[in-house]
């Protein structure tokens, strides 16, 4: 996946995700928008967004992390 998807994908994030999400209700959110991105893809594309936005948004970069963190720990699609 390239770059410019991965910052797709992970501005969405960014723009969905809320402290009371799953991360199979943020997963199911994301790939409403992005349907041809894999579990994989999403999950790094969270890692993406927490290193780029982590000093804009605090409580939205503990979400994503504790999401991508769920999601590589569960292995890949």
């Amino acid at each position: 996946m390239e770059r410019t998807e991965l910052q797709a994908i992970g501005d969405t994030l960014m723009r969905i995700v809320t402290p009371d999400m799953t991360p199979k209700q943020l997963m199911k959110a994301a790939r409403k928008e992005h349907p041809k991105a894999s579990k994989k893809d999403i999950a790094r594309a969270a890692f993406f967004s927490i290193i780029a936005h982590a000093d804009e948004d605090l409580g939205k970069s503990k979400n994503l992390q504790a999401f991508a963190l769920a999601e590589r720990t569960q292995g890949s699609e």
